[in-house]
């Protein structure tokens, strides 16, 4: 426990500068708790340090009550207060990474609850900023009512006990299988168990550990479909596209019209080649497969990656495809 110290910047733990490409492997902490420490300026907890599997409780800084920059990986940070800059803040050093946390009843006076951080699969819920919950921040398949990117849901968390302070996961909560398994960091959450269970990682520092579905569950639960795994495998709208198929493609699995489909391609002159499109949805990123011989094995390679999905139609364009052909394609989801 790292507990009451006073200091100018970063009360509990602190880098100075310079700051190296990997500033936070200068300082790490595992499996730690960083308790009402404070600083009169930045980093009430930690100022740009690595925390693993970390309790982070009632710190106070003038900006970044809980850390100011740094690493943080299954961590809970609760009840921090700043006067800006909230719990987590990258004003003044490199900008926090923060990947299965969970922050909650964190507050500050002037700004957004948090500042200019990137948040990886992390519950930001029940915290009180000024200005904004989250300022200047990039989230990525976190649980927040505030704005965020690719994954974002704003349903409640539903924990376990919000008052008591358990923020393990209800049965039901939304977070299940809802983050990305791109930003997983170890093969554990905060309480040893494993960190992926029933393929997909969840939202938060605690891995719910016994799934009933393979879906996200706030997926599920916005089309009105079971968590139970009933409807995990099945065919709801007559496409042909499981459910799961559904989830993976981000099509509403409710709606015929909702599908992963080809168009005819065409020619194009600027570039010069094919022009293949398909129906698609924002946000999520596509591979291109083609191939001239149906008959030889395999018959497609892949022409392009990482295309990032637009809502209706993407397109790319083959620049290879020149003659007469013939020229055979399709489409599928990366993950």
């Amino acid at each position: 426990m790292i507990s009451s110290n006073v200091a100018t910047e970063g009360g509990g733990a602190y880098v100075p500068p310079p700051f190296n490409p990997l500033y936070y492997t200068n300082c790490i902490l595992n499996n730690c708790t960083l308790i009402t420490n404070s600083a009169a300026g930045y980093g009430g907890a930690a100022f740009s340090a690595m925390l693993n599997n970390c309790m982070i409780s009632n710190n106070m800084a003038a900006q970044g009550a809980g850390v100011e920059g740094g690493l943080l990986n299954n961590c809970i940070l609760i009840g921090n207060v700043a006067r800006s800059g909230g719990v987590a803040d990258g004003s003044q050093s490199p900008r926090p990474i923060l990947n299965n946390c969970t922050l909650v009843a964190n507050s500050t006076v002037y700004a957004g609850s948090t500042f200019s951080s990137t948040f990886n699969n992390c519950i930001v819920y029940y915290n009180q900023g000024y200005l904004s919950i989250n300022n200047g921040n990039t989230l990525n398949y976190c649980c927040t009512p505030g704005s965020g990117n690719a994954g974002c849901i704003t349903n409640a968390p539903l924990f376990v006990n919000l008052a008591g302070g358990d923020f393990h996961l209800q049965s039901n909560s939304p977070c299940i299988n809802a983050g990305n398994n791109a930003y997983v960091t170890g093969a554990t959450d905060l309480d040893g168990n494993p960190r992926v269970v029933g393929g997909t990682v969840d939202i938060g520092a605690y891995e719910y550990q016994t799934p009933t579905s393979i879906l996200s569950y706030a997926w599920a639960q916005q089309y009105g479909l079971p968590t139970d795994g009933s409807v995990d495998y099945a065919d709801l709208d007559g496409t042909g596209f499981k459910v799961y198929q559904d989830w993976i493609a981000g099509l509403n699995p409710t709606n015929a019209l909702s599908v992963l489909a080809m168009l005819p391609p065409a020619r194009s002159n600027n570039p010069s080649g094919l022009a293949v499109s398909w129906e698609s949805v924002s946000n999520i990123t596509y591979f291109l497969q083609s191939g001239t011989n149906l008959g030889v094995h395999p018959a497609f390679s892949t022409i392009q990656s990482n295309i990032l999905g637009q809502a209706g139609t993407t397109t790319f364009t083959d620049t290879n495809a020149v003659g007469k052909g013939p020229f055979f394609y399709r489409v599928g989801v990366q993950q």
